[in-house]
C-alpha cells in the first residue's frame, strides 16, 4: 500500500508517519521509485503500536524506539513482549529505587508466589504507596493488601483471555496495552459504584 494508503487504514497522518520513518519508529518501506515506497500490515500493526505507546500510555518518542527496539529483540518471547507493553519491565532492566517498604513488597510476591521482575516499577509503585498510607496515618503493611492481590489475580486472568487467539507477538502486545491502559479508568469506576452499593446496602435503613 501506498503511505496515503497506510494513513488511511491507520488513521494517523501521513505527515505524522514520515517523521515516525525520520525517527526510526516505524521502518522504512519497500522503495518502489525515487519518492514512493510501499508498506504492507506490518507497518500498519507496527504504526498502530507506535500510535498506543505514545497516545495511550504516553511515553517520548526515544522512550518509544527503546521499547520497539526491546519487542524486536524479544519478539520470540511473549512473556517479555507483554512486560515491556504494558510497563511491568524497564526498558533498560534496571532494578526499582530502594525503598523502605520494599522489603514488604517482597514479602507479598512471596506470600502470593507470583513471579515478579526484580525490576518491575510496579514494585516501587507499591512500596512507595504502603509508605504514603503510613506517612497519612493508616496502619496497612502487606498483608492488608493479600486479599487485593488475590482480586488483582482474577483481573489478570481475564486480561490474558482476552489475548487468545493471537498469534503475532507484537499484535498481543498492542492489544494487551490497549485493554490494560484504557480499561483501567473503567475498573476504578467499577469500583467506586461497587463501594457505593455496598454502603447503601450497610448503612441504608
Amino acid at each position: 500500500m501506498r503511505i496515503s494508503e497506510l494513513s488511511r487504514r491507520s488513521g494517523v497522518s501521513v505527515t505524522t508517519i514520515k517523521y515516525y520513518l525520520r525517527e526510526g519508529l516505524l521502518p522504512p518501506g519497500r522503495q518502489t521509485a525515487a519518492t514512493q515506497a510501499e508498506y504492507d500490515d506490518q507497518h500498519l500493526r507496527r504504526l498502530r503500536l507506535v500510535r498506543a505507546l505514545t497516545g495511550v500510555r504516553g511515553l517520548s518518542v526515544s522512550t518509544t524506539r527503546e521499547v520497539l527496539d526491546a519487542l524486536e529483540e524479544y519478539t520470540g518471547d511473549t512473556h517479555r513482549l507483554l512486560g515491556l507493553a504494558l510497563g511491568s519491565l524497564r526498558v533498560g532492566g534496571a532494578p526499582c529505587d530502594d525503598a523502605a517498604e520494599a522489603a514488604e513488597v517482597e514479602e507479598l510476591v512471596k506470600e502470593l508466589d507470583w513471579d515478579v521482575h526484580a525490576a518491575a516499577p510496579a514494585r516501587a509503585t507499591l512500596a512507595e504507596t504502603l509508605a504514603s498510607l503510613r506517612a497519612l496515618g493508616v496502619p496497612i503493611d502487606w498483608r492488608t493488601l493479600l486479599p487485593y492481590a488475590r482480586l488483582a489475580e482474577d483481573t489478570a486472568v481475564l486480561d490474558l483471555d482476552q489475548l487468545g487467539g493471537l498469534d503475532d507477538p507484537l499484535e498481543a502486545a498492542e492489544r494487551a496495552l490497549l485493554l490494560t491502559v484504557l480499561l483501567e479508568p473503567a475498573l476504578l469506576a467499577l469500583r467506586r459504584m461497587a463501594q457505593e452499593n455496598e454502603s447503601a446496602r450497610r448503612h441504608t435503613p
